[in-house]
């Protein structure tokens, strides 16, 4: 069976390679004839990196195969590895190259999400990318979150149906001249209020919403507290299997309750001034406030620059910040990218400082 031909001259794109790049950290985009942007690396050597996509085997090989879709390939260099890791990840977040997206390695990492809408609902993700939905993780088990979700829809009376099920509330109910019936069972079985079907107010609904947020950002375990009176209530009747199913509820609750609480730690725990050495001995000063870079300079080396700096991180300290709050989605993927690289590389924490100690 014949392959097809390459896009580019392979050979006049080694060559330039072998000449130009260094061994440096990082990043490139492979690029089709049109300049579109097919994809986007990073490594720690650009020279040695790029040279491997040549001696990579067509089609087996993933970087043979986006080799062979490009037509070019261009390449910048960063002052370290972790200056690279940045970049591409902006660099991705920009162009939103086809062999990237295709390509991703699948997410361990849970979030829950809180969709808008005139019946905001929950649900979990496992990619947080909606600008109109509010997100609270990582959580570490696609299975447990799932579950604990679950719990919560129906202990509070949340629906849990797709976003274009239509929405009527109980104050609405001159629209309707027929007797109303909920869309699914859940009601029936007492684990909806059914806004489907105007069967429940949208001030009570959405009083049901913002107890399920109050759990979520730690300020109230009122659900735990109807768990556990639940289960009491059924063990005094002696009736055994309902206070295990009751139990069952209460562990659900119980980890979602110990996961976001640890999430949140672990985003605060991100803030702090990194010194990250460069490779030709330009070390960057990183402001990172819960997981997000707030900015990046020079490493201050004379007194007018530290001066300069100490009245960046004097500005950033000032600003409010609320940490029990959901999550961006224009900030989770930075969020996680750090929170990898400082648990890979438990020596950069070495590194950082506290803001306060700039002061």
């Amino acid at each position: 069976m014949s392959l097809p031909l390459p896009a580019a001259d392979l050979e006049g794109l080694r060559r330039r390679v072998t000449a130009v790049a260094e061994k440096r950290p990082g990043i490139y985009r492979m690029l089709d004839a049109g300049g579109r942007v097919l994809y986007v690396g990073k490594a720690r050597q650009l020279r040695t990196r790029l040279l491997s996509y040549f001696h990579a085997r067509y089609p087996d090989d993933k970087g043979a195969r986006i080799l062979h879709a490009a037509s070019d390939l261009t390449w910048e260099y960063a002052t370290s590895e972790f200056a690279a890791h940045l970049a591409e990840l902006r660099e991705i977040r920009k162009w939103r190259p086809p062999y990237n997206v295709q390509m991703n390695r699948s997410r361990t990492a849970m979030f829950v999400a809180v969709a808008e809408g005139p019946a905001p609902k929950l649900a979990s993700t496992a990619a947080p990318s909606r600008d109109q939905v509010r997100y609270y993780g990582p959580l570490p088990s696609r299975g447990r979150t799932s579950e604990a979700i679950r719990v919560l829809n129906d202990l509070l009376g949340l629906r849990d149906c797709a976003d274009r099920m239509p929405i009527v509330f109980a104050e609405q109910g001159d629209l309707f001249e027929l007797p109303r019936q909920a869309a699914c069972p859940r009601y029936e079985f007492g684990t909806c209020s059914g806004p489907c079907a105007g069967l429940v107010t949208e001030r009570s609904y959405r009083e049901r919403l913002a107890v399920a947020v109050d759990f979520l950002e730690g300020r109230a375990i009122a659900p735990v507290d109807r768990v556990v009176d639940g289960m009491m209530a059924a063990a005094e009747r002696g009736e055994f299997e309902a206070a295990a199913r009751w139990r069952e509820r209460f562990e659900a609750l119980e980890w979602l309750l110990g996961a976001t609480t640890r999430a949140r730690s672990s985003v605060e725990l991100l803030t702090f001034v990194y010194r990250d050495p460069g490779t030709h001995g330009d070390d960057r000063a990183y402001l990172i406030r819960r997981g997000v870079v707030r900015a990046c300079y020079p490493w201050p080396a004379t007194p007018i620059e530290l001066e300069a700096f100490r009245g960046v991180v004097a500005a950033e300290l000032a600003r409010e910040d609320v940490s029990a709050g959901p999550l961006p989605a224009s900030v989770i993927e930075e969020m996680l990218l750090l929170m990898s690289w400082f648990r890979r590389h438990p020596d950069a924490l070495r590194r950082t400082s506290v803001m306060q100690d700039w002061m």
